[in-house]
């Protein structure tokens, strides 16, 4: 996985973060639902990425 990906998928869950937490102090409901909704799929991508990199060690692992 690239590095770039990480990152990008880390900043969304920062964002989305972020997006909650103002909608949570101003009572924005649909702010906070918004954000977790990003932070949840940037979860689920971060997941992925971890996946691909074990699959990537684990191949490297057996090569000779």
């Amino acid at each position: 996985m690239s590095i770039s990906d990480k990152i990008k998928h880390k900043a969304e869950e920062i964002t989305g973060a972020v997006k909650e937490k103002v909608g949570d102090a101003t009572d924005n409901e649909r702010l906070q639902a918004e954000g977790a909704a990003q932070r949840t799929e940037a979860n689920v991508k971060q997941a992925g990425d971890h996946v691909k990199d074990a699959a990537h060690d684990t191949r490297d692992a057996f090569r000779p």
